[in-house]
């Protein structure tokens, strides 16, 4: 089936994991990937479009800072490493943006941020007003004060719930890989992109799989198809693409891009309090 072009769109949440962000090899920051997509997101926003990163990569630039190999198993650790990269990753970020005159602002978000109606409004309304003053939200699960109860458990659902939340219309998953495949590319040389899923059927999630090529990231395909069903159902597009293709970013609106295209479902009776209620 030929993928439909995309409409023209007016808010976008663009997320990009920690495998992204890094070099595969040290797992230190991968600087002129981070300044292309920077470029690519500025492009984005002088063109009229409201956009929104939702960035991993906190934890493991705080354990590059403090020269560690390995994190231990106790969460306080990850979470100092949290607070640690947190600001040198926000630096990083607000350094890069400003070279493009854009600015840029800081949102952390726990479970709790969600599933609190008030709460909710209120980073609604956080939202909104950036938007309005043209400033581009940078969005990060706050790993430095979550508990497991508190956690959304990774940053393509975190993702998928900011778009829904902000009333984006599509949600551009980042990834290290070009898509959802018919099988694992790693594994079957013949497994064929798919590049166009106009309905999350039964099948369709049956082909995630809770893995990844990463022992950087958290996030397998599983993962993403629940950022699919969220969005989708809340009536935003949602594409997956290679990160290591940021040109795509560019290409977004002619179709020329590499990756996979889940079409919304506007005519859906999906409700974020009844999906938040049910996931707790």
């Amino acid at each position: 089936m030929n993928r439909p072009c995309l409409e023209k769109k007016r808010r976008i949440v663009i997320k990009v994991g920690s495998s992204s962000l890094a070099h595969k090899e040290t797992g230190d920051l991968y600087l002129a990937k981070i300044e292309k997509m920077v470029r690519e997101i500025c492009d984005l926003r002088n063109s009229g479009i409201d956009v929104c990163l939702v960035s991993s990569g906190a934890i493991a630039v705080g354990k590059q800072a403090m020269g560690l190999k390995t994190l231990d198993t106790k969460k306080h650790q990850k979470q100092a490493c949290a607070a640690i990269g947190q600001a040198r990753l926000m630096m990083i970020y607000q350094r890069m943006f400003s070279e493009y005159n854009q600015n840029v602002a800081q949102i952390l978000m726990t479970k709790n941020t969600m599933t609190i109606p008030n709460s909710r409004k209120n980073a609604k309304n956080t939202f909104d007003s950036l938007f309005n003053m043209g400033v581009i939200p940078i969005v990060n699960e706050n790993d430095t004060v979550s508990t497991y109860e508190m956690k959304f458990g990774d940053n393509d659902t975190l993702s998928a719930l900011v778009t829904t939340l902000i009333g984006g219309d599509l949600l551009v998953l980042l990834s290290d890989i070009d898509g959802m495949y018919t099988d694992d590319p790693n594994v079957n040389k013949d497994a064929q992109l798919i590049e166009y899923v106009a309905n999350i059927t039964d099948d369709i999630l049956a082909m995630g799989k809770n893995s990844t090529g990463s022992n950087i990231g958290t996030g397998g395909m599983e993962t993403k198809l629940r950022a699919a069903q969220i969005s989708t159902y809340a009536g935003a597009d949602m594409i997956i693409i290679n990160s290591n293709d940021l040109n795509a970013l560019h290409h977004l609106f002619d179709n020329s891009y590499r990756g996979t295209l889940f079409a919304k479902c506007p005519n859906s009776n999906f409700s974020l309090e009844e999906f938040l209620s049910k996931d707790e």
